[in-house]
């Protein structure tokens, strides 16, 4: 492993450790770890303390795909946490009306909760009780508001502001909320209190359910009592791809994981390594790899349980030979997906867990865009995603909107094994940034050899195409977005080579990552992200 002295000191452990992009949320999964709590234990606590840290991020109103690696059985499962279209949006004409970016109209039917739940009782050691406590402190105490926290809540100060439930909780007299306050959630710590003692059913089909049907009765949210009742995670198994003598494991659609896969067999094809860490020729074929990917994603990411997704041909060595051969190493492509741009942004949590027997967890959670739909329930205190934005309206779409179906997600959580153990995991928020950030761990760590922090704080690049971006009407635009921490020969070739290249500032770019590392002596090393509120811990 190559180390590269870094901002932030590499936390290493050889017993466990977390990282998350909230140092509470991290200090509460080591806790668990310590207590002889198992990687899944600690994924439930740390994924309901981030709904309370970071409530503009994720919460028990949005969605999470939990993908978990049994060491006892050497056997990953993917727990997927991401709800439905409620059974009202057919009574909805968004052709005509435009699909909501905010309010009661753009949530979907919840659904991390459901897969937390499953995971714990697969996998899970201590009580339940236990893991959601923390959770019902840190809401009732109160959350110190950060610079990112601060940034957020002034960037959708407009969308808090138009509901009285968020406004009421996240601003003072209709501005955000100091750096140094603190926010305390009373109702939701309430409404985790009871979810402790009842259990995750009680939300979907009990107590909580019931007082989750008035709430969204009172705000106009059209999500009934079928559409919680019918509720059920999904298990799957991970697609898995061999990637440099890698098993490299990827949850499976409705996430888009698989694209992921096909850019890490496109640039299979060149030798990274020789070309070197942000050289110009490495971003390159990385950044047209992404385009091409981002084709076949756009042709076929769907529900699989509504529309097949032919999987055996997108992730064959021919298809991407076939891809690899098409990219020109002077030369950037311009590959629209489609004639519509219309900006859009959203956010998410993402979190990794391993403990002393090698079972691990990599998480990702997601309100969709921050605050998600921007309605806190009255008296749960729960913000409701926007998930419904993600839909498309043209007939025939793989990801037409259909009541029941489930919206394809950018959300994805990475893992990679080396001899049947876990080698390596990572993964961030960012929407469609998301697998192309993934593409850069994953390089980083395999084809450069580079330690987790030093490659957390790495120059980032982020790749643009018309059409492609989550939220509909799905805008975007031909850019190439690089930190102007890139080498200045690396920038310059990349100009001449025909990429409209945007510069931001360090640190500055896209995603916000955590990731850990197999240790060659056994135990892990993690790295976090400055980009917001990133934090490892380790024991």
């Amino acid at each position: 492993m190559h180390i590269t002295r870094a901002h932030r000191p590499i936390i290493m452990g050889r017993r466990g450790g977390v990282a998350s992009n909230h140092p509470t949320a991290s200090q509460v999964g080591l806790d668990i770890l310590r207590e002889g709590g198992s990687a899944a234990d600690a994924a439930v606590a740390v994924s309901l303390v981030l709904g309370v840290v970071e409530p503009h991020m994720s919460g028990l109103g949005g969605d999470g795909f939990y993908h978990h690696f049994d060491a006892g059985e050497g056997r990953a499962r993917v727990y997927n946490g991401s709800g439905p279209s409620p059974g009202a949006s057919a009574r909805h004409d968004f052709r005509a009306s435009g699909m909501p970016l905010a309010g009661p109209l753009s949530a979907s039917v919840p659904g991390a909760l459901g897969a937390l739940a499953r995971l714990h009782h697969r996998h899970g050691i201590l009580p339940w009780e236990r893991l959601c406590a923390p959770a019902v402190e840190a809401a009732r105490a109160g959350v110190g508001v950060t610079f990112s926290f601060h940034r957020f809540s002034t960037n959708y100060q407009a969308k808090l502001g138009a509901d009285a439930g968020s406004a009421a909780i996240f601003l003072r007299n209709g501005k955000p909320a100091p750096i140094g306050s603190f926010i305390s959630q009373t109702a939701l710590a309430d409404t985790l209190a009871m979810l402790a003692s009842s259990g995750a059913e009680s939300f979907y089909r009990g107590e909580l359910a019931r007082r989750l049907l008035a709430d969204f009765e009172a705000t106009g949210i059209p999500i009934a009592a079928e559409d919680l009742c019918g509720y059920e995670p999904q298990e799957q198994d991970p697609l898995a791809i061999r990637y440099r003598g890698f098993d490299v494991l990827q949850t499976p659609p409705n996430s888009m994981g698989f694209t992921l896969l096909q850019e890490l067999l496109i640039v299979e094809h060149f030798d990274l390594a020789g070309m070197g860490h942000l050289s110009a020729d490495a971003v390159h074929v990385m950044v047209e790899a992404k385009k091409l990917a981002f084709l076949d994603r756009e042709r076929y990411a769907s529900d699989p349980r509504h529309q097949a997704v032919p999987l055996d041909r997108l992730l064959s060595f021919e298809h991407a030979r076939t891809l690899a051969a098409k990219i020109r190493m002077d030369r950037a492509a311009d590959i629209p997906l489609k004639d519509i741009a219309r900006p859009a942004g959203t956010d998410t949590t993402y979190f990794c867990v391993i403990d002393a027997q090698g079972n691990a967890v990599s998480a990702i959670q997601s309100l969709n865009n921050a605050f998600g739909s921007g309605v806190t329930l009255p008296a749960t205190g729960i913000i409701m995603n926007n998930r419904m934005t993600c839909w498309h309206l043209q007939k025939g779409h793989a990801n037409e909107m259909r009541p029941g179906k489930r919206v394809r997600h950018t959300m994805n959580a990475p893992m990679v094994l080396r001899d049947g153990k876990v080698w390596a995991l990572f993964g961030t928020p960012g929407a469609d940034d998301q697998v192309q950030v993934n593409l850069q761990m994953a390089t980083g760590l395999i084809d450069f050899g580079r330690d987790p922090q030093s490659l957390a704080e790495a120059p980032r690049w982020s790749s643009d195409q018309v059409g492609q971006e989550a939220n509909w009407p799905h805008g975007g635009r031909h850019a190439l977005t690089l930190e102007s921490s890139m080498p200045e020969a690396t920038i310059a070739s990349l100009r001449a080579r025909g990429h409209l290249v945007h510069e931001v500032a360090p640190l500055e770019g896209p995603c916000s990552v955590a990731l850990l590392r197999a240790l060659d002596e056994g135990g892990c090393a993690f790295g976090s992200d400055p980009r917001r509120d990133g934090w490892a811990a380790a024991y």
